[in-house]
């Protein structure tokens, strides 16, 4: 999956969904005053070098799910990731403790069979979060 397809995929196939540019990365917006993203696109190394994003065609997708996802997923404290292994979920290297996941240039396979449940998953939270607020 290259950028292009994510950001298509995301706006085409979850209503009310803005995707904003902004340095080059992608935010993914249902909050209509654009505070929090529910997932993004880093493409670049501005924020943070850690997953050597000034690769050719390499990003990190991020996206934030429930507590309980990411305690299901990433079991083990203190393990350790290589932040700059492509095609791996991983939790963020900086919000992973706000239950934000991440994974640097997903597969067709990777996207299909385990990225699409976590984005819905993180679209339905913050849907349910600008229910709330209404």
């Amino acid at each position: 999956m290259n950028e292009a397809e994510i950001i298509r995929y995301i706006v085409e196939n979850f209503p009310g969904v803005e995707a904003a540019t902004a340095d080059g990365n992608t935010f993914f917006f249902y909050d209509p005053e654009r505070k929090l993203p529910f997932a993004t696109i880093v493409a670049n190394d501005d924020y943070d070098t850690v997953s050597n994003l000034g690769r050719p065609d390499v990003f990190r997708l991020n996206v934030g799910v429930s507590k309980a996802t990411c305690a299901q997923l990433f079991s083990v404290e203190n393990a350790t990731f290589d932040y700059t292994a492509l095609d791996t979920l991983m939790p963020h290297p900086i919000y992973a403790k706000m239950h934000w996941l991440c994974i640097l240039s997903p597969s067709s396979a990777t996207w299909e069979t385990t990225i699409i449940p976590l984005v819905m998953e993180a679209y339905t939270l913050d849907v349910g979060r600008q229910a709330r607020r209404a």
